[in-house]
């Protein structure tokens, strides 16, 4: 039985002001768009003409953007390198309501950039910028300092993570062990070489793809696989409870102790756009249980929060009175 609209409303209302500490590697999405009309004589590469440029906060960064979109208090833990894009990235995040005060800058590292040319919808090329090795000692002692500062008055805890080395086995297992202790629900979005490390959470929030690769399985279509999925998985992190997004299909949520799945339908009228799809799940989940939701709960408003993302263009995000405004 789905939660009814009252206690919906209820859920979203209390959502404002909550402060969600959001741990994990953020990066600086640059995004340089035009179109094409000719092939360069110097070289066979379109030519693009470019209209338009910006940035963006990507990664780990989107999940406290969309945080600060509902009316949370998003505190950002994570590092940059001592470049202009961190300082750009720290600037975006910091205009838009983000707590940046648990930034730590590393003096070893670039600050993660993507940089994609996009020539009519099409995309022409991405440029990386990265390292991939995990943060120093020094660095994730850092970090750890400045969580333990900010769980004092938190009240939930997203695990953000894009296999950039930000979240370290020690750091993983520090902030999961204090997030029980404190009572403190922690969901992860996990990055698939981490995947078994994230034990004892209160949730997961893999999509189908990245559900079957948590287990090193071959995926298998029907619900009967897709609930032996879910309930592996619930038993292998000994988690509270995962929920598998599976795009049209809606999301299906597992709990500890439940012999079935809870089964959510997707609620988008017209997909237009996945991107970021998945970082508003988890910060609408994570808010609404904050916020005092059971796991029932705070998944209806995290598929409902979905599916207005999906309707709009590029990495985009929802309000807390858009998904008043679907709720039936």
């Amino acid at each position: 039985m789905q939660p009814n609209k009252s206690r919906l409303k209820t859920i979203l209302k209390a959502c404002k002001g909550q402060e969600i500490i959001v741990v994990g590697d953020i990066m600086l999405d640059h995004f340089i768009k035009g179109s094409v009309s000719r092939i360069s004589p110097e070289a066979p590469v379109p030519v693009v003409d470019v209209k338009k440029e910006f940035f963006v906060a990507g990664g780990a960064g989107n999940v406290a953007v969309n945080l600060a979109a509902l009316d949370a208090k998003p505190v950002m833990i994570s590092v940059v390198g001592p470049d202009v894009g961190g300082e750009m990235l720290k600037d975006f995040l910091r205009k838009r309501g983000v707590n940046i005060s648990g930034i730590c800058e590393d003096s070893d590292r670039p600050t993660t950039q993507k940089i994609r040319v996009m020539a009519d919808q099409q995309q022409v090329v991405r440029f990386d910028r990265e390292s991939k090795k995990v943060i120093s000692p020094a660095i994730a002692r850092a970090c750890m300092k400045n969580f333990e500062n900010a769980v004092q008055t938190a009240k939930g805890v997203i695990l953000s993570d894009y296999g950039k080395g930000m979240l370290s086995d020690q750091n993983i297992q520090k902030i999961i062990s204090l997030c029980r202790k404190k009572h403190i629900p922690v969901c992860v979005d996990p990055k698939i070489d981490n995947f078994k490390k994230y034990k004892h959470i209160t949730c997961m929030t893999p999509n189908t793809k990245e559900a079957w690769e948590g287990v090193g399985a071959a995926p298998k279509s029907g619900e009967e696989a897709i609930e032996k999925l879910g309930q592996k998985i619930l038993k292998m992190l000994e988690a509270d409870s995962i929920l598998i997004t599976r795009s049209a299909e809606g999301m299906s949520l597992f709990e500890k102790g439940a012999k079935k799945p809870y089964t959510v339908r997707a609620t988008a009228r017209e997909v237009y756009d996945v991107t970021g799809a998945g970082d508003t799940v988890i910060s609408v989940l994570t808010l609404a249980l904050a916020a005092g939701a059971n796991l029932k709960e705070a998944a209806v408003l995290a598929n409902y929060a979905a599916g207005i993302v999906v309707e709009k263009s590029g990495t985009a995000t929802t309000s807390r009175q858009e998904i008043e405004g679907v709720l039936p």
